[in-house]
C-alpha cells in the first residue's frame, strides 16, 4: 500500500535532517582534531586532555541535571563499562599524540580504517556472521593500512604506532557500545568523559604551562566542541539509516586535508593518498554489504576519532 504524501514528506524530511547532522558532526569532529593539533603543539597532549575534558562538562551537565546523577551508577556490565571508558581514554590520548609529529590528514587516515577493524572484531567477539566477499575487503583495508604505514626500519615511527594502535581502541569502543546499548548515551559520554579527566590530570603532573586565557578558552572549547558532535552523530544514527550514513563519515578524511593544508601547510603524501584511498574503498564495499546482507548490525557505524 502507498504511503499518504504526508508521511513521505515526513520521512523524506527526517532523513534530510539526519544526512545534516550527521555532516555537521563530522565537520566538528574535524575542527576539534585541527584545534587539537594546535594547542598540542604548545602544551602538552595530558593537559589538553585535562581542560578538554572538563569544557566537555559544559554540555553534560544540563544533560546529566535532566537524566539525573543516580541514573549515572545504574549501569549495565560495569566491567565491560570500565574496559570501554579505557579504549574510548587511549583512543582520545594517542590521536593527539599522533597530530603532535604527524599531519592531520595522516592520523586521520589511519582512523578511517576502524569501520574495517570493526568489520573483523564483530565477527571474533560477537559471532556475527562475515562473509567471504567483506572478508577480502577487510583484507584489501589492512592492505592500505600497511602502505600508509610503510612498516620498515627506516620510514616507521612512533607516531605512527600511536594512530595505528589509536585507531584500533577506538574500533574496540564502537564494538563495546554495541554491547551497551541498553545505557544511556549521557551516561556513556559523562563515563569517558570521566576517564580521560583522570588519565589527563595523570599526565599533567609535572607538564603544566600555564596557559594564557585565549589558550584555556580554546581548550574549553574543544571539549565543547568534541561533544557536541558526539551528540549530533549519534541524533543522526536514530534519524536516517546507518547505511545511508555511513560514506558521509568519510568526509573527515576530506576536513581534515583542508584544515591540514589552511591551518599547517600540510598535504598528505603520495602513500597517505593511495593507502586512504584503498581503505574508504574497502570501506565503503563492507557497508554496501552490510546493507544487502543486513547480519552487521546499524551500532558498528562509526560514532567519531575521540
Amino acid at each position: 500500500m502507498a504511503q499518504p504524501p504526508a508521511q513521505n514528506s515526513t520521512i523524506r524530511n527526517v532523513l534530510l535532517a539526519g544526512i545534516l547532522l550527521m555532516l555537521a558532526g563530522d565537520f566538528l569532529f574535524a575542527l576539534n582534531d585541527a584545534m587539537g593539533k594546535w594547542l598540542v603543539a604548545s602544551f602538552s597532549v595530558g593537559q589538553v586532555v585535562l581542560v578538554r575534558s572538563i569544557g566537555a562538562f559544559f554540555v553534560l551537565g544540563p544533560m546529566i541535571a535532566r537524566q539525573g546523577t543516580a541514573k549515572l551508577f545504574r549501569i549495565e556490565r560495569p566491567e565491560l563499562q570500565l574496559l570501554r571508558v579505557v579504549m574510548t581514554t587511549l583512543d582520545t590520548a594517542l590521536f593527539y599524540a599522533a597530530v603532535v609529529y604527524l599531519p592531520l590528514a595522516d592520523v586521520m587516515s589511519f582512523y578511517m580504517a576502524g569501520p574495517i577493524y570493526v568489520a573483523a572484531l564483530s565477527h571474533l567477539l560477537l559471532g556475527e556472521k562475515v562473509g567471504w566477499r567483506r572478508w577480502m575487503a577487510i583484507l584489501v583495508g589492512f592492505c592500505g593500512v600497511l602502505i600508509m604505514l610503510k612498516p620498515s626500519s627506516a620510514a616507521f615511527s612512533l607516531s605512527s604506532t600511536f594512530a595505528l594502535v589509536g585507531s584500533v581502541t577506538f574500533a574496540f569502543a564502537i564494538i563495546l557500545n554495541r554491547r551497551l546499548r541498553g545505557t544511556s548515551d549521557t551516561s556513556l559520554v559523562t563515563w569517558q568523559t570521566i576517564g580521560t579527566l583522570v588519565v589527563g590530570a595523570v599526565l599533567t603532573i609535572g607538564n603544566w604551562r600555564t596557559p594564557s586565557a585565549l589558550d584555556f578558552g580554546a581548550m574549553l572549547l574543544l571539549g565543547v566542541v568534541s561533544c557536541g558532535a558526539h551528540l549530533m552523530i549519534t541524533r543522526a544514527l536514530k534519524l536516517a539509516p546507518a547505511s545511508t550514513l555511513a560514506p558521509l563519515h568519510y568526509s573527515l578524511l576530506l576536513w581534515a586535508v583542508i584544515f591540514g593544508l589552511v591551518f599547517f601547510g600540510d598535504m598528505p603524501g603520495p602513500r597517505i593518498l593511495i593507502g586512504s584511498g584503498i581503505i574508504v574503498l574497502a570501506g565503503l564495499f563492507i557497508f554496501h554489504r552490510q546493507k544487502v546482507v543486513d547480519t552487521v548490525p546499524p551500532e558498528n557505524v562509526p560514532k567519531g576519532v575521540n
